[in-house]
């Protein structure tokens, strides 16, 4: 009872805030698509004709910012949902960074002090009193090391935590009332989307966790001088400290600054596609808040990335799903395209796979014969999301975070060259990727793996069937000796031949692959 008091006058003040921005219009929409409580409805129509400058998405966004560091988070995370919120709000809310009020550089001095056991004087030489930029979970301070090493140090906000867990204990209520009465809503999965915002908040909030994210990145693009992740400085690292290189660059959408640097914008473009391939198909793992100002050029044109807290995986599986959906796309294959969903469990089987490829089919026809800087792949994967809702899709919250930095992606791509489509620029890593994971050489190089996995087997399996075979014996089956030694014969025959045939297979394998380089 106390919770459900405590949350209700929560509520009432989110919803003054809402009110006093003009924001309760988009939240009405929203309740009125969704169906939920239409009581809910009336009460909200009253208050939600408050005249305000901006488009509805814009004015969710200030109401966001004015609510604090939780529904920052949840706009940025909505900005995915464009099912949910329709895609004008979706894109604005896409626009929605983390820029608060910084809070004292006394209380970072003794955050500082406090995580690293040493007084802030010990661990750096200088030490700026304003910091550079002020989230909403922490902020930056530029710092010197005493061996005159420059530095950036992030710093939780103080009582950061206990915020969110208020906001958090609000949303998961919300949810579970969502979930009990209205059953048909239950495929949009609100419990399971606040606990994944939950995982992703938690993990921004310790900040040893975003510098292994950093060592990651930098690893997987170890010797590749086209990207640059800053080195974490680990001894100055702690769980709400995070200290790592400081790199100069110029803002990824500043296109005059750009050009007065001297570097060509289509190929700072193509860097960039190249780039954000690699992540997504090439390792899986990927900056998931790649907005311009997370991203900079740095005076020898490589791209440099800051700010770790959010990362996206991709599993192997999910890498091909795509790739054999964008195939079929390609190739203007709708039932393929249809049978790919099934096939991953996007869609429950209990649908009609004909009546999918026909949604799928309303959605690439329209952009067959366009210019390619006309399209948005984002919207497009959008689309098929939002598609979802007649065919009881499930929500795949990783290709959502996808979905976003694809966003992010064009926007910058369009700031910088309008008349350029950046997905064409990486056209070729992406063909010679299909290629090696999808063509027949991939095809047959996983035959290769299977009949080494088998052959890995073998000698567990043969151990597993003489276990058996002694167990019989034991179990009171009496057999002659002379016929005890026949099995045995025949054990180590079929033993033999077993190996032979798996190594075998193997090296025909082995030698077909070659034979395809």
């Amino acid at each position: 009872m106390l919770r459900a008091l405590r949350n209700i006058f929560r509520l009432i003040a989110i919803a003054r805030t809402l009110h006093r921005h003009g924001a309760l219009a988009p939240i009405r929409s929203l309740v009125e698509a969704l169906g939920v409580a239409p009581a809910l409805v009336l009460i909200l129509r009253p208050f939600s004709r408050r005249e305000a400058d901006g488009r509805p998405g814009e004015r969710l966004a200030r109401a966001f910012v004015a609510l604090g560091p939780a529904f920052i988070k949840l706009g940025q995370m909505l900005s995915t949902r464009a099912d949910l919120v329709g895609e004008a709000i979706a894109a604005d809310l896409s626009e929605l960074q983390d820029r608060l009020q910084p809070f004292p550089t006394a209380e970072a001095r003794r955050i500082v002090a406090d995580e690293l056991g040493q007084p802030v004087e010990a661990l750096f030489s200088d030490f700026a009193d304003h910091p550079v930029s002020a989230a909403s979970i922490a902020q930056v301070h530029f710092a010197l090391t005493p061996d005159g090493r420059e530095v950036a140090v992030k710093v939780l906000r103080p009582g950061i935590e206990a915020a969110f867990a208020r906001d958090l204990d609000l949303m998961f209520w919300v949810a579970g009332i969502v979930e009990r009465r209205e059953p048909r809503l239950k495929r949009l999965k609100p419990l399971a989307v606040v606990r994944t915002f939950e995982e992703t908040v938690r993990l921004e909030m310790d900040l040893r966790l975003e510098a292994a994210a950093a060592a990651e990145l930098a690893q997987n693009f170890q010797g590749d001088e086209t990207y640059r992740v800053p080195a974490v400085d680990w001894a100055r690292t702690a769980r709400r400290v995070l200290t790592l290189e400081r790199i100069a660059g110029i803002r990824m959408d500043d296109r005059a600054g750009l050009t007065a640097a001297g570097h060509e914008i289509d190929a700072v473009l193509a860097r960039a596609a190249a780039i954000f391939f690699n992540q997504v198909f090439r390792d899986g793992y990927f900056h998931g808040d790649q907005h311009p100002g997370n991203m900079a050029v740095a005076a020898d044109g490589a791209i440099v990335a800051v700010d770790f807290g959010i990362m996206g995986r991709l599993t192997r599986a999910t890498r091909f799903t795509l790739a054999d959906m964008l195939l079929a796309f390609l190739d203007r294959d709708y039932r393929r395209l249809a049978e790919v969903h099934f096939e991953a469990g996007y869609v429950p089987a209990t649908q009609s796979v004909d009546r999918f490829a026909q949604a799928c089919r309303s959605i690439g026809e329209p952009i067959f014969g366009r210019a390619l800087n006309e399209i948005s792949f984002a919207r497009l994967l959008g689309q098929l999301f939002a598609i979802g809702q007649a065919f009881e899709m499930e929500v795949q919250p990783q290709l959502l975070l996808l979905q976003k930095n694809m966003l992010m992606a064009e926007g910058v791509s369009r700031a910088l060259n309008p008349g350029l489509n950046i997905w064409t620029l990486a056209q070729p890593l992406i063909e010679e990727w299909m290629r090696e994971n999808r063509g027949p050489e991939a095809r047959l190089r996983d035959a290769v793996d299977d009949a080494i996995f088998v052959l890995q087997r073998l000698p567990a399996l043969v151990a597993e069937a003489e276990r058996a075979f002694t167990r019989l014996g034991e179990g009171g089956v009496r057999l002659h000796p002379e016929t005890l030694m026949a099995l045995e014969r025949r054990d180590r025959r079929n033993r033999h031949r077993w190996i032979g045939w798996a190594v075998a297979l193997s090296l025909a394998a082995a030698a077909a692959l070659s034979l395809l380089r």
